[in-house]
């Protein structure tokens, strides 16, 4: 049995089911009783603000986390007493690579690309530039050419692509370069003396992609878009590695495999005392 275990997952449509795809009904159930477990420490990974995500966590009736890492990576809180403490040393070490600029200042770079429409102020963050793209547009010679305005500018960032499939629109992040889930993930196993024997997560999406291909255990949940699907499997194809992802079939408790069904059939096939 585990002394202690890190759950981090993903909210929109992997915990949170509102995708196309049905959920489980004991599903939500059962992933509560998992994390309310005195040995688990529950992580939201999300591209979700701060307000967002307490709205999710209202109307879904989720498990109150111990820490939220939100605005895909850029930000992060621990929770305690209720109370939601931002990480400042995160924001101080990601924003070095912006030189300490935060997202308004970078808006008018991307003026002339008239294809990228600004999303709504509460989707900003500090270090969280957002864009809604067509889903019919070239998205590759789009993130090129903002690559390139970034670099000429010496901003070092990190370009996060991925789809809101019930808007049927492209959702492009701009972050700073040492900022995504993955790389928020791994501070915070850091600084709370996590492992990557003692820490999993979960995700469905495109801005999932770099914890799901990393070398921390990752569950991609059944109702996963089909194109982070074949990535991940050609992933798997080109590299071999089995041990640090796995993808939710379905079956396990007799559930689907969607959303926390996923989450909880990935953790018992990684931890199977747990099951």
């Amino acid at each position: 049995m585990l002394n202690k275990l890190l759950i981090c997952t993903d909210l929109d449509r992997t915990l949170i089911p509102n995708g196309d795809a049905p959920e489980s009904p004991q599903a939500r159930n059962l992933f509560t009783q998992l994390v309310t477990q005195s040995h688990v420490t529950l992580a939201y990974v999300t591209g979700r603000d701060k307000s967002l995500v307490q709205n999710a966590i209202e109307q879904y009736q989720l498990p109150f986390p111990n820490f939220v890492i939100a605005d895909v990576g850029s930000t992060i809180y621990t929770l305690e007493n209720s109370q939601w403490l931002r990480l400042k040393d995160w924001d101080n070490h990601i924003g070095k690579d912006w030189q300490h600029k935060n997202y308004a200042d970078l808006i008018s770079l991307f003026t002339d690309i008239k294809q990228c429409q600004l999303q709504e102020k509460e989707k900003q963050g500090l270090h969280k530039l957002s864009y809604y793209i067509s889903l019919d547009i070239d998205i590759e010679n789009i993130i090129n050419k903002i690559s390139l305005i970034l670099e000429n500018a010496n901003l070092k960032s990190n370009l996060i692509w991925s789809i809101d499939e019930e808007k049927k629109i492209g959702l492009l992040d701009i972050l700073p370069q040492s900022s995504n889930k993955f790389r928020s993930i791994e501070y915070l196993m850091k600084n709370k003396d996590f492992t990557l024997e003692n820490t999993v997560f979960s995700g469905d999406s495109g801005n999932d992609l770099d914890v799901l291909i990393s070398p921390i255990k990752s569950i991609l949940v059944a109702n996963a878009h089909q194109e982070v699907k074949e990535k991940v499997n050609s992933y798997i194809q080109e590299t071999g590695d089995t041990n640090s992802i796995y993808i939710a079939q379905g079956n396990y408790l007799n559930m689907n495999g969607n959303y926390s069904a996923g989450i909880l059939e990935g953790i018992a096939h990684y931890f199977p005392p747990i099951s």
